[in-house]
């Protein structure tokens, strides 16, 4: 587990890549996301799914595209709040460690697995996924969800995430939204919008067109072994977040002052471009070397 020495000796990320939004403070993130404060598209393949209920089935679809068995070890870069992390362990009881360089989530996943009893299944790493070090060829999964578009250089955060898995048979979950093709990625890359999103929400990003994640994974040595296209479902996630910032606005602006209007914005931009400009896949790799 990571230890509050290790939280104040950790760099910070240079201003122009630091992923500032997720260290606001964790209440915040309470107050508009499910119970596990997980920050990336739910699941709502049955009618009448809750958002909790639908991100409890996101978690479970992961699992199973990873065919994660209890004693694996899983790798979740850009751990979030923990949601996948806490979750692996304590439904599938997997050896999981986090990598995110906000220092917050380390402190508020470190609380939960002390709650839950599942310190000695889980561990993170504080930093950047580029510079933590990690023992190579020793997890059976690695998983990116949301994380990879705040990664400059994806070909390395790829190949990296090969030389974590072990050899002959290690899975690779990535999900992220993506421009729907390059013409799409010239044309809006530099709108008011994304520009928005980009600089004032999380400080740097780079959304690229789903075959630009492809040919990363290819060129790595990974085998592509499914595509699933889960737009839709983030649409409706979002959709739910947006009725909870309604809802929550007055306790979300006394813990920090117009941030109910700055995520009702970024939210609706992003909800704006499904299916038009852009669109959200997970894309799963085996290492079959």
């Amino acid at each position: 587990m990571t230890t509050s020495a290790e939280l104040a000796a950790a760099p910070s990320a240079p201003a122009g890549e630091t992923n500032q939004h997720y260290d606001l403070d964790p209440e915040i993130f309470g107050l508009f996301l499910d119970p596990l404060r997980k920050y990336s598209s739910g699941l709502y393949r049955r009618p009448g799914l809750t958002l909790a209920e639908a991100q409890v089935a996101k978690l479970h679809f992961v699992a199973d595209r990873l065919r994660l068995a209890p004693g694996q070890r899983l790798l979740d870069v850009g751990c979030g709040w923990g949601s996948l992390i806490l979750f692996m362990a304590r439904e599938y009881r997997a050896e999981v460690t986090g990598v995110s360089p906000a220092g917050r989530q380390h402190e508020f996943i470190a609380a939960r697995a002390a709650q839950l009893g599942l310190t000695d299944l889980v561990s993170t790493r504080v930093g950047k996924f580029a510079d933590v070090e990690l023992p190579a060829r020793s997890f059976d999964a690695v998983t990116m969800l949301g994380s990879i578009v705040h990664m400059p250089d994806v070909d390395a955060a790829v190949r990296r995430a090969r030389s974590m898995l072990r050899r002959g048979g290690g899975h690779f979950y990535v999900s992220e939204s993506c421009f729907r093709n390059a013409a799409a990625r010239e044309e809006f890359d530099r709108r008011a919008g994304t520009e928005f999103v980009r600089n004032s929400i999380f400080g740097w990003g780079d959304m690229r067109p789903l075959s630009e994640l492809v040919r990363a994974v290819e060129d790595a040595g990974f085998s592509v072994t499914s595509v699933d296209d889960l737009t839709d479902d983030y649409r409706r996630t979002i959709d739910d977040w947006l009725e909870r910032v309604a809802a929550g606005a007055a306790a979300i602006d006394e813990l920090r002052p117009g941030t109910s209007a700055e995520l009702t914005r970024y939210l609706e931009v992003a909800n704006a471009g499904w299916g038009f400009t852009t669109k959200h896949y997970a894309l799963v790799c085996r290492n079959a070397r």
